[in-house]
């Protein structure tokens, strides 16, 4: 947030810029890679992104504070796809600076249907051509540039691989070309506007639908319900909900077996995150629809932008 320093501080910039893509584009990926820490679930399923979470970037006198957001999908049958799809458009009208991803040689409804909503926003605009490591012929990257190019008068184009950080300090570099003068909006060493508990239920949401598959897809979700920090160990209390009976067995496994993976997993990607031991203690709960209730979806910071 602002600050009197931050205020005073002559020959600042600093601009939201929202990271905006159909699903499974590698956005959060980017995010994470971009800010240097963990921030936020990624998975290769669709939809893990389900929050519009703030990443800060802060380098010399530029501030780059990035809007990751949902994926913008066509599937909009359920409230929670269309508070998604809600909150992913919001971000453009909020953007000083919109980072379009896409992937190599792959443009197709989808796409075009977000480039037409940046060309009605007015937002300047950069075209990220995602997982250019992944292509085999890289010549085949110029005619599609071109053609992007051509559909559009993007600010700059810059080809990246978010997985491995191909050319993303160039992507960094671009970014603070396009900053708006004006004072940080936060403190220099703040790296997202999310607590720490937020992140908790992040990691632990990524290991579950790592380990489930295809079984749940996206009938799950997490909360932490209590938290308790001794000198040297977090004891973390977290609640997985399910919307069936059927699923909740599938979630817990036979004799188990799969929640306590689950577990598992979830605590070594939190004792990394919290730099200390963790006592993590999950329960599976059934809560009829959560997907579709108004007040669940607020409860568990999946809501409408203000």
């Amino acid at each position: 947030m602002n600050t009197p320093e931050n205020e005073a501080r002559d020959g600042t910039r600093c601009g939201l810029v929202a990271l905006i893509g159909r699903p499974n584009v590698g956005k959060t990926t980017l995010m994470n890679r971009l800010v240097g820490e963990k921030l936020a679930a990624t998975t290769r399923r669709p939809h893990t992104t389900r929050n519009r979470i703030l990443g800060i970037v802060t380098e010399g006198d530029d501030q780059i504070v990035l809007m990751d957001t949902p994926g913008i999908d066509q599937e909009r049958t359920k409230l929670v796809n269309q508070v998604l799809n809600r909150t992913a458009s919001q971000a453009l009208a909020d953007a000083d600076l919109i980072c379009f991803l896409t992937e190599a040689g792959r443009f197709g409804e989808g796409d075009e249907r977000i480039e037409a909503a940046i060309r009605s926003s007015g937002r300047p605009a950069l075209l990220v051509i995602n997982k250019v490591d992944r292509q085999k012929n890289k010549e085949d990257l110029l005619p599609f540039i071109e053609e992007r190019m051509a559909a559009f008068p993007y600010a700059g184009v810059v080809p990246i691989g978010a997985r491995r950080g191909t050319n993303v300090p160039g992507l960094i570099e671009e970014i603070r070309n396009h900053l708006p003068e004006g004072p940080f909006l936060y403190d220099p060493d703040q790296l997202s506007d999310r607590p720490e508990r937020f992140r908790a239920e992040e990691m632990i949401r990524e290991a579950m639908l790592e380990q489930l598959g295809e079984e749940v897809p996206y009938s799950v979700a997490v909360r932490v319900e209590n938290w308790e920090d001794a000198p040297r160990t977090a004891h973390i209390d977290a609640v997985i909900l399910v919307e069936r009976d059927s699923q909740k067995g599938i979630v817990i496994g036979k004799s188990g077996r799969r929640l306590k993976q689950i577990g598992q997993a979830s605590r070594h990607q939190l004792e990394s995150l919290l730099e200390r031991k963790v006592m993590l203690n999950l329960t599976v709960r059934v809560e009829a629809d959560w997907s579709r209730s108004p007040r669940a979806l607020r409860e568990l910071g999946i809501e409408e932008p203000r």
